[in-house]
């Protein structure tokens, strides 16, 4: 077994994740290229070496161009907020280091698409990049994607999902980053709606190709935690309807203000043979409706995503014993690995994460316009 040294940039929230998942990937899915957890970077030394030794790096960096510069790192783990993916991912791939980024790919189509630019040509010598949309790794997600290619649904009609958090419903919550358009380039949209965007996408195995918007921000001003008041520049929901290349209607929905819903990613697609539906706060089941079935009994059944023979689960525990959040993170990585060693390109790739971005952009042209249909660029 050959190895590749990582080095991760950011250690909060993703990059606890992110940790996680690296340290768990050998020992359940036994990657042809095992991780060596080489270094962190961040910008805080005393913060940095205290979460290297916390998350289980070797070593602490506080400038990543200095992961660039080490024969024994290979992979870039980027977890930061999004005003550095497109810095930082294309300096790494230029630098000939595989990149694994986090979602959405960058703050603007313009940044996004040089990070293709820079993939395709890291790509020609053999280095690998890909985006972290970790809902793909759902177990159930990736069995909705499998009935559908298998034609179980039949002709795809309409499409309905929603993100709904309530982090942000109580005005009293304090400033971050998250709520600078600069640093994360927009709210809810961009952290939530993006996931959404994707996963609509890989289900269905189809594109947005026009929205037409709303955004809202319901609290322009919260308290910052270094003291007095800070301006809120992105959005706290987002709301669109779509229609997909090949047809099918869309309704989208993303906020960070639906009380009492804490992590719930909802989707249903309905065809002409079919349906199905999800909800991330049980992410083990996922619900099929066989339209082919007699009407006397037919019905939506729950299937618990936990068989052998299941996308991904078959690596964990018996039948019947839940997957988490967690888990995601590990099979993206499994995934990254196994494409790396065989040579194949990963998804979703910096392109797939490029339409993303071009749908995000699409949405914020509507909505700032007030009005109107807003043509997804490229499609």
């Amino acid at each position: 077994m050959t190895t590749v040294g990582v080095g991760m940039v950011g250690y909060a929230f993703m990059g606890r994740a992110h940790s996680q998942a690296w340290r768990s990937v050998v020992p359940f899915f036994d990657p042809p290229v095992r991780p060596v957890m080489a270094a962190l970077a961040g910008r805080t030394g005393n913060e940095v070496r205290a979460a290297a030794d916390r998350l289980g790096w070797a070593s602490a960096e506080t400038d990543w161009k200095e992961l660039l510069r080490r024969d024994d790192i290979g992979l870039i783990d980027i977890c930061t907020p999004g005003d550095g993916h497109a810095e930082i991912a294309v300096a790494a791939l230029d630098a000939g280091k595989h990149v694994l980024c986090e979602k959405p790919l960058a703050n603007t189509v313009a940044e996004a698409e040089a990070m293709v630019a820079a993939a395709e040509r890291a790509a020609a010598r053999g280095v690998k990049s890909m985006v972290g949309f970790n809902y793909r790794r759902v177990p159930a997600v990736t069995l909705a994607r499998k009935l559908v290619l298998e034609g179980r649904l039949g002709t795809i009609r309409h499409i309905r999902a929603q993100y709904l958090q309530d982090w942000l419903s109580d005005p009293r919550s304090p400033w971050t980053w998250r709520m600078d358009r600069d640093r994360a380039g927009s709210g809810a949209l961009g952290d939530i709606g993006a996931h959404i965007i994707d996963t609509a996408q890989f289900i269905t195995g189809d594109t947005v190709a026009g929205v037409s918007a709303l955004t809202e921000t319901f609290v322009p001003e919260r308290p910052h935690p270094d003291g007095g008041t800070a301006r809120v520049t992105v959005d706290d929901a987002a709301l669109f309807i779509g229609r997909t290349r090949r047809g099918a209607t869309a309704v989208f929905e993303a906020t960070r203000f639906a009380t009492g819903r804490k992590n719930s990613l909802r989707i249903e697609v309905n065809g002409s043979r079919g349906s199905l539906a999800f909800d991330l706060e049980s992410l083990n089941e996922l619900w099929f409706h066989d339209g082919t079935d007699d009407g006397e009994t037919a019905g939506f059944r729950r299937i618990l995503v936990t068989e052998p023979s299941h996308p991904y689960a078959g690596a964990w525990w018996p039948p019947g014993h839940v997957l988490g959040y967690e888990h995601t993170f590990t099979h993206e990585i499994a995934d990254l690995l196994a494409a790396i060693a065989d040579g194949t390109d990963p998804r979703p790739s910096f392109a797939d994460g490029l339409q993303v971005q071009r749908v995000l952009a699409a949405v914020q042209d509507s909505a700032e316009r007030g009005s109107g249909w807003a043509a997804v660029e490229g499609s």
